[in-house]
């Protein structure tokens, strides 16, 4: 787990969500983070960039990006059914110039 990606784990930690899994491999695909609280559970993809001449971190979770998570999700989910009730959303976590921001529901 990167930097980043642990910054955002201690994000929902400190908010009440607990990590089911970092870095996970689902269906050939990676998910950064799978964090539960209560009947919510969310997929996360963690993006950083180190300077405002790169541009938005967020502005990296392509069509194609999101495409991958929803299918790693499925596939875990597959694997996990007694989590198949909870309802399911995609955040996006982007660090950028030391700044985390959370896009909750972002896809």
């Amino acid at each position: 787990m990167n930097a980043a990606e642990r910054r955002a784990a201690r994000w929902y930690r400190l908010r009440g969500w607990r990590i089911l899994g970092a870095n996970v491999w689902a269906g050939r695909n990676e998910i950064d983070l799978v964090a539960r609280r209560g009947r919510s559970l969310r997929f996360v993809e963690v993006k950083e960039k180190r300077g405002v001449a790169y541009g938005d971190p967020a502005e990296m979770v392509t069509a194609e990006k999101q495409r991958r998570v929803r299918n790693a999700a499925r596939a875990w989910l597959a694997a996990h059914p007694e989590l198949g009730g909870l309802d399911v959303a995609f955040d996006v976590v982007a660090v950028w110039e030391g700044r985390l921001r959370r896009i909750p529901d972002a896809f």
